[in-house]
């Protein structure tokens, strides 16, 4: 096998990373202590946070509504030629993850998250066929899953079900007509598209999981159908960290530069293709490197318009141009094909099992506090799954973040967030992106994400102890025995113990 240094550097810098960052594995016997959490979600980041929470000695219990087959989550359920379009680098969902690719599959992916579950023990303490249907508090604040006291007692619920559940596959005008083969994009594993003329209706990461399946099965051609124009940036890790560095988290003055490089030096004789009215920093962007040399090599196509209905060869279609919006005048045409392919996303999952005040306006999801604790509960974390657009990744360091910082909420009762300041938080955060053309929350960067974090440490110096736990995951012990120390303090001054076991 050659040599490749790139490659070896990458390993030994992931080698370094496990060895500073990953908390230790508890033994088999080991007995747990409080807090206690209830994760709910065995995918990527149910079970990142759970080996988090286990390896700084918290006890943990994972609920799943699949069976084993489903852990991974989204991952265990797309295709097998789908894989990361980011850099893995940038994937890092826990310190111990071992990339041997630059961009990995879909199987190393699940392959990566079902060692992390088995190395830190979580077999034995996962509920697969379990499916959450409420999560309440008795009298003492303690939760409880189901209302079944079979679970026992949790002192915080981290919910980790994701942005992507049963795949949506909506009903089309004659569609029935249609004499090829209609599939989802995430259902075409033992398909093959090989000399067919493949249709793609739909954008998004849809679009690019049928677009990967289309150039791995060599297609005869493909016309990707969409109702808008997406902004689509390269398959560049350096790239993509650039633009997530936009720490305001939405559009500036300045955002003209990064969309015209993108136009000047990626899209180029195609920025016909890019959006005229949507800013870059307005919605997720796709992320392909293909999609532009298929049209150049004339086997693909990019068409803007609205779907009419099926035909028995293809599918009617009105052709907008640039600028006119959804729904408006077109030409219509008929774009042959044998085989369409649905890429039309996934339906979103329920957090419904939450108390119904956390849903209340103007503080409903996204709008919570870092987005993920409502402000009426801090002992809740909706980790990866109240997000709507962003630019930079799902699968990285700020799972464990988010996961120690409702850890550190638990036991400190000083470093704790009052619902005041955590609604104040959510309205100075509303005003600062005022201008937005999306919701403060609807849009966010990853840079603007890592500004968050250190706000909320900085802006309470009972949370300063606690800085290299939160964003390293190293040296809980000490702020724990300070913890210890304060209690003593508050309790010889005669001022009442706050639980927070």
């Amino acid at each position: 096998m050659e040599f490749q240094p790139i490659l070896w550097i990458y390993s030994l810098i992931q080698w370094f990373l496990d060895k500073l960052l990953s908390p230790t594995p508890p033994s088999p016997k080991a007995i747990l202590g409080r807090p206690r959490i209830a994760v709910i979600g065995a995918g990527l980041t149910g079970v990142s946070s759970a080996s988090h929470c286990v390896g700084h000695g918290f006890d943990v219990t994972l609920f799943e509504a699949g069976d084993e087959n489903s852990l991974g989550g989204i991952w265990s359920q797309v295709n097998n030629t789908s894989g990361l379009q980011i850099h893995s680098i940038m994937y890092r969902f826990h310190p111990s993850i071992r990339w041997s690719a630059g961009y990995p599959d879909r199987q190393q992916i699940v392959s990566q998250i079902t060692q992390l579950w088995k190395g830190y023990g979580l077999q034995e303490r996962t509920n697969f066929d379990t499916r959450v249907t409420s999560a309440s508090q008795d009298k003492s604040g303690r939760w409880i899953i189901n209302n079944d006291l079979a679970y026992g007692y949790f002192d915080g619920v981290l919910a980790a079900v994701g942005t992507c559940g049963d795949p949506k596959m909506p009903h089309m005008p004659n569609q029935e007509a249609f004499k090829g083969e209609i599939f989802h994009s995430s259902r075409l594993d033992g398909k093959t598209a090989a000399g067919k003329n493949v249709l793609i209706i739909g954008g998004g990461a849809s679009a690019v999981e049928a677009l990967e399946f289309v150039v791995h099965t060599e297609a005869a051609s493909t016309s990707v159908l969409a109702r808008s124009d997406k902004w689509i940036i390269p398959r560049n890790a350096f790239v993509d960290v650039l633009l997530a560095m936009n720490i305001f988290g939405q559009e500036t003055v300045f955002s003209w530069i990064p969309e015209t490089l993108l136009k000047r030096l990626f899209y180029r004789d195609l920025d016909d293709l890019a959006p005229s009215s949507e800013g870059l920093f307005t919605e997720t962007p796709m992320v392909n490197s293909d999609i532009f040399q298929q049209i150049r090599n004339h086997k693909a196509a990019w068409l803007r318009g609205d779907i009419i209905g099926f035909t028995e060869s293809g599918v009617r279609f009105r052709q907008r141009a640039k600028g006119v919006p959804k729904g408006g005048p077109g030409k219509e045409i008929e774009v042959k094909g044998d085989m369409v392919i649905m890429a039309t996303g996934y339906q979103r999952p329920s957090l419904a099992f939450l108390p119904q005040e956390v849903f209340e306006e103007p503080y409903q999801p996204p709008n919570w506090y870092l987005q993920v604790f409502p402000p009426e509960h801090m002992s809740v974390c909706c980790n990866n799954c109240t997000y709507v657009n962003a630019i930079g990744t799902v699968g990285n360091y700020h799972i464990g973040i988010y996961t120690r910082l409702l850890l550190m909420f638990l036991v400190d009762p000083l470093a704790r967030p009052k619902e005041f300041w955590m609604k104040r938080w959510i309205d100075m955060t509303s005003v600062l992106k005022s201008h937005a053309p999306t919701g403060a929350f609807d849009f966010f960067t990853y840079s603007e994400l890592i500004y968050w974090f250190v706000f909320v440490i900085a802006i309470n110096p009972f949370r300063w102890k606690w800085a290299p736990f939160v964003f390293l995951g190293i040296g809980s012990a000490l702020p724990q025995n300070i913890v210890r120390g304060e209690d003593q303090i508050r309790n010889g001054l005669g001022v009442k113990r706050i639980r927070h076991e």
